[in-house]
């Protein structure tokens, strides 16, 4: 994914605002809240929260660790007899992000859930 406006923000008293908003706008196609599932069995696009931890910058990569809120639904096997009922859970998962200042290009990438 490429992020000109990001690379362009860098270094102003925006950026930490402009990353939590861009990726607010990101789906489960785009994030890796499946991967970062604990309790649901399928990730949703709905109500996805932000939260940048801290930026920084080493060697032409701007870098950035954030807390990811979003909700998962645990779904049942949809069958008439099925007591399951289709419910929806917060996760939390924590992501790093690398955005490349020359090529504007994006990478998100899970973190290991902390115990």
């Amino acid at each position: 994914m490429i992020v000109p406006k990001l690379r362009h923000a860098w270094g102003g008293p925006d950026f930490k605002t402009m990353l939590k908003q861009e990726l607010e706008k990101l789906g489960v196609d785009e994030l890796p809240l499946q991967q970062g599932l604990t309790s649901g069995s399928h990730a949703l696009d709905d109500d996805i929260e932000v939260m940048i931890f801290n930026v920084s910058e080493s060697e032409g990569v701007i870098l950035a660790r954030a807390g990811i809120f979003y909700k998962s639904m645990i779904a049942g096997c949809s069958c008439a007899d099925d007591p399951t009922p289709v419910d929806e859970v917060t996760e939390y998962c924590e992501v790093t992000i690398e955005i490349d200042e020359n090529s504007a290009a994006m990478v998100i990438t899970l973190l290991p859930a902390q115990p």
